[in-house]
């Protein structure tokens, strides 16, 4: 996969200020990584406790989902797309206390 420069001036009007937007995408880039963990755990989590006996096919199953899972965009990459496409809601929650 290329590196890509991302133009901060151009995303920073979606926000305001650059540093709240790099915030931003930060959480949510985690959020995308959690959510992609749990999805992971709960696949080969139906791995567990079967027989030895079966346990090359298992194993080639899981590498199966784990490769899958590898292969899809960074949680990073992700957020700046869903930025860039205004899929992502923020708020501030010191302005909606006034």
């Amino acid at each position: 996969m290329s590196v890509q420069t991302l133009d901060i001036e151009k995303l920073k009007f979606k926000t305001g200020n650059k540093y709240e937007l790099l915030v931003i995408l930060s959480k949510r880039a985690r959020q995308i990584a959690a959510q992609e963990k749990l999805e992971l755990d709960e696949k080969l989590q139906y791995f567990e406790g079967f027989e030895e006996e079966d346990e090359f096919s298992f194993n080639e199953e899981q590498e199966n989902i784990s490769k899958a899972f590898e292969k899809l965009p960074h949680a990073t990459q992700r957020s700046i797309v869903e930025m860039q496409e205004d899929l992502i809601y923020y708020r501030h929650p010191e302005k909606e206390e006034d």
